[in-house]
């Protein structure tokens, strides 16, 4: 069964002049023939993003829209009339966001927090921006070290309230982010901890040793493109750290910890070198 508003894999069951049609089960699928990939034939399987078009028509796409259904996103609105509004989507529709779906009036312009779902009533894929009766952390899909994808939803005294996998709520400490966030903001980071009652608090990055050795080359081939010195050591500002490399201090000191024990690197009193091997 075809999944709308996300990606399908399909079979090409027919060769046309104006593209190809796909097996949709019952219904076949066009896939225009300006999507079409070099060197696709009949009985090939190919993966697209599946949607209706603005006549009701199923179409595949290879285009990548900004989200797909189940999933929370920032998107801009390109128009608005008494219903509701329309917000752009990355391909080449637009969603519908009925006006009782939004927090307040949608104007041409604004770019709002938008979660995607199948309207039971037409099967169309529907935005809303009420999309706290989605987010539970009663029963939670995660546990602690596991690694997710972070949403920022509201900046708050301790740091930021974080979408975690579309699912769930947590708090990013302004202690474990160096950069500075707003809402709308997709990054990466991990579970740190899960404080009584399913509270939760993340970390932006990988956690622990996980990242070192992945990140050891980027470090040494700074230090090769800088002549064997960076002006960058363990005593360094935390800010300054993740502006040059995108990691935290705590992730940044392992990764030198690791290069000292290897003899690949000495410290001086302003920085790092190279050393000689």
């Amino acid at each position: 069964m075809v999944k709308i508003g996300e990606y399908n894999t399909l079979k090409v069951v027919k060769e046309v002049d104006f593209g190809v049609y796909l097996d949709g089960e019952p219904d076949e699928i066009l896939l225009p023939k300006r999507y079409i990939p070099d060197g696709l034939k009949y009985g090939d399987y190919i993966t697209l993003f599946v949607y209706h078009d603005n006549e009701g028509r199923l179409i595949a796409t290879t285009d990548k829209p900004i989200a797909t259904v189940g999933e929370i996103a920032m998107m801009e609105v390109v128009s608005s009339n008494p219903s509701g509004a329309f917000v752009k989507w990355g391909i080449m529709k637009d969603v519908f966001v009925p006006i009782s779906n939004q927090e307040k009036r949608m104007r041409p312009g604004d770019k709002r927090l938008v979660r995607l779902y199948i309207d039971e009533r037409n099967g169309r894929v529907t935005g809303t921006e009420k999309i706290d009766k989605f987010l539970s952390n009663y029963e939670l899909t995660v546990k602690e070290s596991d690694s997710v994808e972070l949403l920022v939803y509201q900046k708050t005294e301790l740091g930021y309230k974080v979408i975690i996998n579309n699912t769930h709520l947590g708090l990013l400490h302004f202690g474990d982010v160096f950069t500075d966030l707003e809402t709308g903001d997709k990054i990466k980071g991990f579970i740190k901890k899960i404080r009584e009652h399913n509270k939760i608090d993340v970390a932006a990055g990988v956690k622990g040793y996980a990242k070192v050795s992945a990140d050891e080359e980027k470090i040494l081939q700074m230090l090769r493109e800088k002549s064997g010195y960076i002006p960058f050591n363990d005593k360094s500002a935390p800010e300054e750290i993740y502006a040059a490399f995108g990691m935290s201090k705590k992730t940044f000191k392992m990764i030198l910890g690791a290069l000292y024990k290897k003899r690949m690197i000495a410290f001086t009193q302003t920085g790092t070198k190279l050393e000689d091997n």
